[in-house]
């Protein structure tokens, strides 16, 4: 026995019109998982090597040089940027205190952070709106085939296939665009909440050195 063998295209077709906001949600997932992953990719979030060198310029008080080893390095590297926020504080000439060096600190990491964040709140939706849209394929689906079985004067599988076909694809589509999403964003909040915590952590060590010297 035969069993019947859909393209994509077809499978598109038979999901109806609701398969057209599908579309524009993969779509979006897509283009936002992978412009997410080449921006995390490009700024490489690595602290330790940052907190290290940090830490050697100011045993030597060398806020200058610290601050023009991280001002090379702010284009790619988020941490550059927080460590920068501490050095400049540091060469500002004012009265130094932790409160200070915590505050400025805090501020650039949010900065960095929001960043980082930014466009999550797309794969959230997407991931929270595809799934309905999907089941509301299916109930637009269940509509038609009931329809058709209203209308027919004799009820066989053939007359209630398309609208049943239209029901089942639109939910499949859905739920794999939410899959997607929700993954990507799951991966993508990991990587960033890690970041966030080696910042916290090596700034504060970075700051209690800063105290231990003075």
């Amino acid at each position: 026995m035969e069993t019947a063998s859909f393209s994509v295209l077809e499978l598109f077709k038979l999901g109806g019109v609701i398969m057209w906001p599908l579309l524009v949600f993969s779509i979006a997932v897509v283009a936002i998982a992978i412009e997410r992953a080449v921006y995390l990719i490009y700024h490489n979030l690595e602290v330790d090597d940052l907190a290290s060198a940090v830490a050697d310029y100011i045993d030597k008080k060398d806020y200058s040089g610290a601050s023009d080893y991280l001002g090379r390095l702010t284009k790619k590297r988020m941490g550059a940027r927080v460590f920068l926020a501490i050095v400049q504080q540091l060469k500002s000439g004012q009265k130094i205190t932790e409160h200070r060096l915590e505050k400025a600190a805090e501020t650039e990491a949010i900065k960095c952070i929001s960043s980082l964040e930014n466009s999550f709140n797309f794969l959230v939706a997407i991931g929270s709106l595809s799934p309905l849209t999907g089941f509301l394929g299916t109930v637009t689906g269940m509509i038609g085939a009931f329809r058709s079985i209203a209308e027919a004067t004799e009820v066989n599988a053939q007359i209630v296939a398309n609208g049943i076909y239209e029901a089942l694809i639109t939910t499949v589509f859905g739920l794999i665009i939410a899959i997607i999403a929700m993954i990507s964003h799951s991966i993508y909040s990991h990587i960033v909440d890690k970041f966030a915590s080696k910042i916290e952590n090596t700034c504060t060590n970075v700051i209690s050195q800063v105290s231990d010297c003075q």
